[in-house]
């Protein structure tokens, strides 16, 4: 069964460095909020529909959903020598708007003018272009436009069956032509006003009591059947083939078909075009519907797109030679979701939320080395169910960003078993490792391929996901104490007080150092160099690299270590506090005041995070899928390797290259030489880092695209920080290929 899951919002970012000889006492700065970098948002894919209260020659009016109405000039719109209502041709630009018994009239792009005064006994029906259709008393209808844009001519309509009761009033490609869908005899008709004159032909008589029509100044199709304007009297209308589609347009001699009742699984609904006179099918837009409408000037409108991320709008016109031609008009904003998880590392902002067909999704923002949006919002995980959440766990679901492009959360299956899950560097896959049956755990920790899992069972596991290929696998089983993962190094109290042990994942090896601990931890978190312990009443960090040791807060709640600063809440302020520590001296401000809702929730990784690998602090700011990135102002380590798999290739080639993995401790820019044993450069690959990784492959090719002889060959990486602070990296090994 899976737990019940609860919705937070929040992330942060930070570093910690330490450097001092002394314990000292930490020093307590005046509060002083930071503005944020820049806010995000997170967005549901689903596509919206939108629809068109007005279209016209020189633009057109759309609403998405409930939201406000967002108008769009078409930018190569010209405007007509001469527009009134003498001349019905100008009126596909006029801009219709009903005040009682007036209809006020404007064209849009020259500004004429014009009203329509409806006479008393009379009732407003539609309106299209210059012209206004009403009813009387005695179900008569009447045709009104306006002579010098004042006085008010009515013209009866002809023709309309005796009676006839008029069902439906519909307005189409045409300015000079308006539907209407009537009942008599228990039959269904469809016809149309010629608003020149005020003459209504019948065109099609069905059994559908509301038929699907369409129609332009060529044809007019309503209940599948076909039948040109200008017909003699007496032609019937052609049969065409139904299918589960909405007929919704005719643009020149072009029907467009979509909006389907049903789409097969796999594939994307789409607008097609069947011609009227050939019969020839073609697809107009893949990905297409929920907002399409035809337009007075005998085109049309429709959205299309992969997602709400690219949801847009296209205008589609007859071209001379019978066909159609699209152009993207307007793009449609997606609509904010709910943000139920964060984590941010390597420069990377992860955001957790709902997604269409109720389940749920990861998306990532880059960020720059400020901290700043840098790209939209990507696509970062396939659909997913909810994750593990423990009864009463206010920061859940739990995130854990790897440092590597990998987002790790807990997963319980139908049995009750928990599973460590990885997504990220790809849309589809996702990554599992069983506990062998623990439940109601946590993760503790996780950078690049290892993540510490916390069993309620008491028993403590470091899974390994080796190159995100394959799944994960238990690489070690112990009593669950305080523990930290960094890199290939698990970190655990030592055997004396005060004691801290490191353990090489890969070698087994261990090292001790002493952190100065007045207590055995109940809170190891380890950064580059830094080791920050907990005893609950007393906390500190220790410097590896210079032994230093230094006292940090600790009189709130769960904080979290960074490269160089410590992050925590005040849950009483609801103050989000950085201790700044890097220069051997804590020194702790306000970051920023988190916003009053949904306070008491979260902590790290629940309404806010911070990212260990160099980068900014992420938080809920309130507003309904919005996060704020703040940077934490304090200098970053040097760019180091945490651990490495460069394996020798058995055989190597564009379906499988050399692959390896460099998990470095912040993001880079980096370049990989291949060198064969003549000292000759074969090959220079380049690239950004995925996140804090860099992720290069070798397909065995040269630089000039040629193929390599078997031998040995040094390959040789240098990194450049991302964020300007610090030296290159350089690294460097050799292998031979076969």
């Amino acid at each position: 069964m899976i737990r019940p899951r609860r919705l937070v919002l929040a992330a942060v970012g930070g570093v910690v460095a330490l450097s001092c000889t002394l314990l000292t006492a930490p020093a307590q700065a005046a509060p002083g909020a930071d503005e944020p970098a820049g806010t995000v948002r997170l967005a549901t894919e689903k596509r919206v529909t939108v629809d068109y209260p007005w279209a016209g020659a020189s633009g057109f009016q759309y609403r998405p959903g409930t939201t406000s109405v967002t108008t769009v000039d078409y930018p190569d719109a010209v405007p007509p020598a001469h527009a009134g209502p003498d001349d019905l041709a100008t009126g596909t630009d006029v801009v219709n708007t009903r005040d009682g018994q007036k209809v006020l009239q404007k064209h849009r792009s020259t500004g004429v003018t014009a009203t329509v005064t409806i006479p008393t006994g009379q009732a407003y029906r539609a309106a299209v272009g210059w012209s206004v259709l009403t009813m009387d008393g005695n179900g008569a209808l009447h045709v009104l436009r306006t002579v010098d844009g004042t006085l008010t001519v009515d013209t009866p309509v002809t023709g309309f069956p005796a009676g006839a009761r008029p069902v439906l009033y519909r307005t189409g490609g045409s300015v000079t032509r308006l539907a209407i869908v009537y009942a008599l005899d228990g039959k269904t008709s469809v016809g149309l006003v010629d608003l020149s004159d005020g003459a209504f032909r019948t065109y099609v008589t069905g059994d559908e009591a509301t038929p699907q029509l369409a129609f332009n100044d060529r044809w007019l199709v309503a209940d599948w059947k076909a039948i040109r304007v200008d017909a003699e009297p007496g032609t019937a209308p052609t049969a065409l083939t139904r299918t589960g589609a909405q007929l919704e347009a005719v643009v020149g001699d072009q029907l467009l078909i979509g909006n389907p009742g049903f789409v097969p699984g796999g594939t994307e609904a789409a607008l097609t075009a069947r011609s009227l006179v050939t019969g020839a099918s073609a697809t107009v837009l893949p990905s297409s519907f929920g907002g399409i409408g035809p337009t007075p000037d005998g085109g049309a409108l429709a959205t299309a797109g992969p997602s709400s991320l690219d949801w847009n709008i296209h205008r589609i016109t007859p071209t001379g030679t019978g066909g159609l031609s699209t152009t993207e008009v307007a793009r449609v904003p997606a609509a904010a979701t709910g943000v139920q998880g964060l984590a941010v590392a390597g420069g990377e902002l992860f955001l957790y939320g709902a997604t269409p067909g109720a389940s749920l999704r990861y998306s990532s923002f880059q960020l720059d080395a400020t901290g700043r949006p840098d790209g939209p919002q990507t696509r970062r995980s396939p659909g997913l169910s909810p994750s593990t959440c423990l009864t009463g766990d206010a920061a859940c679901p739990q995130l854990e960003a790897l440092g590597d492009g990998r987002v790790s959360h807990l997963w319980t299956g139908e049995t009750g078993q928990e599973s460590v899950v990885t997504v990220g560097l790809d849309t589809t896959t996702v990554l599992s490792a069983p506990t062998d049956g623990d439940s109601s755990g946590r993760i503790g920790a996780g950078t690049g391929r290892y993540v510490l899992y916390n069993g309620g069972s008491g028993k403590q596991r470091v899974v390994d996901f080796p190159r995100a290929t394959t799944a994960g696998e238990t690489t070690l089983t112990r009593d669950r104490t305080a523990a930290a993962v960094w890199g290939q190094t698990l970190w655990a109290p030592g055997g004396t007080q005060g004691q801290v042990t490191g353990r090489n994942l890969k070698t087994g090896t261990t090292t001790t150092i002493t952190t100065g601990a007045p207590c055995t931890p109940t809170d190891i978190q380890a950064v580059n160099t830094w080791l920050y312990w907990s005893c609950g009443s007393s906390a500190g960090v220790y410097d590896r690299a210079t032994q230093r040791k230094i006292t940090v807060p600790a009189d709130l709640g769960p904080a979290r270590l960074a490269d160089g600063f410590l992050l925590r809440e005040n849950r009483t302020t609801h103050e989000l506090l950085l201790t700044d520590f890097h220069t051997g001296t804590a020194t702790t401000r306000t970051l920023v005041k988190l916003p009053a809702t949904d306070q008491n929730t979260g902590g790290s990784n629940g309404r806010w995070a911070v990212d260990r690998f160099g980068g900014p602090i992420a938080y809920l700011n309130g507003t309904y899928g919005e996060v704020s990135i703040v940077p934490s102002g304090v200098p970053t380590s040097p760019l180091a390797q945490m651990e490495a798999q460069a394996h020798t290739p058995s055989v190597i080639g564009k379906a499988f290259p050399w692959s390896p993995v460099w998990q470095l401790n912040k993001p880079s820019t980096w370049t990989l030489t291949l060198t064969n044993a003549s000292g000759k450069i074969v090959r220079t690959l380049t690239g950004s880092s995925t996140g804090a990784a860099v992720r290069p492959a070798w397909d065995g090719t040269t630089d000039s695209g040629g193929g390599t002889t078997g031998g040995a060959y040094t390959w040789k990486l240098t990194a450049h920080p991302r964020d300007g602070q610090g030296p290159d990296l350089t690294l460097s090994g050799t292998m031979t290929l076969g």
